[in-house]
């Protein structure tokens, strides 16, 4: 158990319980209800599943609820047939036609859009046609690498209506992210926009998916959608505009989804790993879409009347599942936001909560702690009574910050669901229910329904309550991605050699008396910066990529607003000076290899780093040395004990 984890539980004695208002409307209305039904999903999988899987429209009966021929290797609900635009469009229309699917707000605020269920259903199928006229078919890759407007999501859902395969990138990464992507996942078509809108500038989309295209020579068509109406260059021949190609002869209204296999891929998404190269992973149609959908029924307790705003970006795996597939999947209103939390002001979350009358406010404990930094007469400017359950994503949250949350957003009367989860589990895997379990601030509560998690210390062998260890899931669940793409030798190393063959989740844990799950942070070569992953890996090649660079190492530091911060050690060539300089120019580097979310808060020259008599880098070391602390542990295999005193002094200056 880290020292966070045991402050956070400390200060977190008072247990918050759900009103019995709540409570007696909720789809989960009490702690026994939820422990019946919890116990069944342990005891009987398939039999729970099979009733489960029921939250679906499904063209043609599975025949199989699970099936494992091969660890880790599963298929879930085969010979199933369904699609998934039909799930999240089609099967609404004619109860909810009329109804509110997405209210779109930008950054300027006179920019707002809605699309009812009927509207979203004509916009996805004009595009499916527009893909269909380009060659896209089922099996196809599509890459989008688009802001936060409508068009990322009816993308999406076109994708799916045809049986092509949606790899999203999010909008800011860097044209040399976007070409390992789009190279790795082998797309033939991508979408694009000429810009976005953020804090008032306008980001240049077009000019980084151009420079990304250098590299990607398979790459035939670029629908490019005009957002900003900024100038940009269009490749004749290559380019073309959303709305010219949605406005011509033969592009219909309605085109026919296609019956998908429950295994059949539904879309490629890429997170960072421990190596340089991000993984791709692979999610199906069924299983994933059951997933989703009965976390979002669950988990946020959703009503037909709820209007529900997820602030994540949809080229995370937060925005797939919780603001495109298991949202609109029950038929929900879905509020997409395209700017900055702070822009222009730092009440603009609260200004669309007010002008939307949201319900349900979805967002990362980085925006909190940011936003709660401002004071308390932002929230204090702005009618939030229309909220009734609030919820947290991306990192644990610091008990303060919970409780801010809890009094000044949800005046003390919203439930928090405190989630945990991941890119590779398709949903949210420990979670409270907010009408049934009672809430400890910082800790993830229980796991949903058919979740088996354990505690293992380095062994392999069960944990205590309130010791910490590594996380991992027992048995397979509906949501998980079934492989890395075109690498699955990959897949099994990474997540299923440790612990012979449970799913190793990279996050360490610890479980205290009441059976609570405190999640205390990665134990792998990830950082997470604003509930962003970022591979070390990555980050430590792009630094190395620069000229006159030797060598390099990133670790984590604490972060009072982003959580985690990379902090760089670099070595340079014999010859090569470190100087103020130089670290901006590595600074822009990294922004132009990644992205300006993995940029280092911080860069520490350094004559050599710690390394063990055969030659592998001690990054224990370095963190407790970034992040300032007097004990760096056992140093007996270290190769030069000496480096240690060097990198202190260096690293104090830095920090002071």
């Amino acid at each position: 158990m880290t020292d966070s984890a045991s402050s956070g539980r400390k200060s977190a004695k008072k247990v918050y319980y759900p009103s019995n208002h709540f409570s007696q409307r909720a789809c989960i209305k009490s702690f026994s209800e939820y422990q019946k039904l919890y116990s069944s999903s342990i005891r009987n999988p398939e039999k729970f599943w099979k009733a489960q899987a029921s939250i679906l429209n499904w063209f043609k009966p599975f025949t199989a609820v699970f099936q494992q021929k091969k660890k880790p290797f599963c298929k879930w609900f085969a010979g199933g047939k369904l699609n998934a635009s039909y799930n999240c469009i089609d099967r609404h229309i004619a109860l909810r036609g009329d109804k509110k699917a997405i209210i779109w707000q930008g950054e300027p605020e006179e920019d707002v859009k809605v699309l009812t269920y009927t509207e979203l259903l004509q916009e996805v199928c004009k595009f499916a046609h527009v893909l269909r006229k380009f060659g896209v078919r089922k099996g196809d890759r599509v890459c989008i690498y688009l802001p936060m407007i409508p068009e990322i999501a009816i993308s999406m859902l076109a994708c799916a209506r045809i049986g092509a395969i949606h790899a999203v990138v999010f909008g800011g990464f860097s044209a040399q992210a976007l070409a390992k992507r789009i190279n790795d996942s082998g797309a033939k078509l991508l979408v694009t926009a000429d810009g976005s809108f953020r804090r008032g500038k306008i980001v240049e989309l077009k000019e980084a998916a151009d420079e990304a295209l250098l590299q990607c020579k398979h790459v035939k068509r670029v629908v490019v959608v005009k957002r900003a109406g900024n100038k940009i260059r269009m490749k004749r021949g290559r380019d073309v505009w959303w709305h010219q190609e949605m406005e011509k002869k033969g592009v219909g209204n309605f085109i026919e989804p296609i019956l998908m296999d429950a295994e059949d891929t539904l879309f490629l998404l890429y997170t960072s790993g421990t190596t340089g190269m991000p993984k791709g992973m692979e999610h199906t149609t069924g299983g994933y879409l059951v997933y989703a959908a009965l976390t979002m029924k669950y988990i946020f307790d959703l009503r037909e009347e709820d209007v529900y705003f997820c602030t994540a970006d949809i080229g995370w795996i937060t925005g797939h599942s919780y603001i495109v597939y298991g949202p609109l999947c029950n038929g929900a209103t879905v509020v997409m936001y395209e700017g900055a939390p702070d822009a222009p002001d730092p009440g603009r979350f609260w200004k669309i909560v007010e002008k939307f009358k949201v319900s349900i406010f979805y967002t990362a404990p980085t925006v909190i702690r940011a936003l709660a930094k401002e004071g308390e007469q932002w929230p204090r400017g702005h009618e939030l009574s229309s909220l009734r359950l609030l919820g947290t994503v991306g990192e644990p949250i610091n008990p303060e910050s919970w409780r801010w949350y809890f009094n000044n957003i949800g005046k003390g009367k919203c439930p928090i669901v405190d989630t945990w989860w991941q890119t590779e589990t398709g949903g949210i895997l420990i979670s409270p229910l907010p009408g049934a379990v009672p809430l400890k601030p910082g800790s993830a509560t229980v796991p949903f329904f058919g979740i088996e998690p354990e505690i293992l210390r380095e062994d392999g062998k069960k944990a205590k309550a309130g010791e910490g260890g590594y996380l991992a899931i027992k048995k397979p669940w509906p949501g998980i991605a079934r492989t890395i793409w075109k690498n699955p030798k990959r897949y099994v190393e990474t997540y299923f050699s440790k612990f012979n063959g449970k799913y190793l989740t990279g996050d360490g844990a610890m479980v205290d008396e009441d059976g609570y799950y405190w999640i205390t942070g990665r134990i792998d070569d990830v950082i997470k910066v604003s509930g962003h992953r970022i591979g070390t890996a990555e980050v430590e090649s792009a630094l190395v990529s620069y000229p006159g660079v030797a060598e390099a190492a990133v670790v984590p530091v604490p972060h009072p607003i982003k959580g985690e911060a990379i902090y760089a050690f670099v070595v340079l060539k014999k010859g090569k000076i470190g100087d103020d300089e130089l670290k901006l120019k590595l600074i822009e580097h990294v922004k132009k290899e990644i992205g300006a979310i993995a940029k280092p808060e911080a860069i520490q020259f350094a004559e050599g780093l710690p390394k063990t008599r055969s030659g592998k880098i001690m990054r224990r070391v370095l963190k407790a040395i970034a992040s300032g602390s007097a004990e760096v542990g056992d140093v007996s295999t270290m190769a030069d004990a000496g480096v240690v005193e060097e990198l202190k002094n260096g690293a104090s200056f830095v920090q002071g």
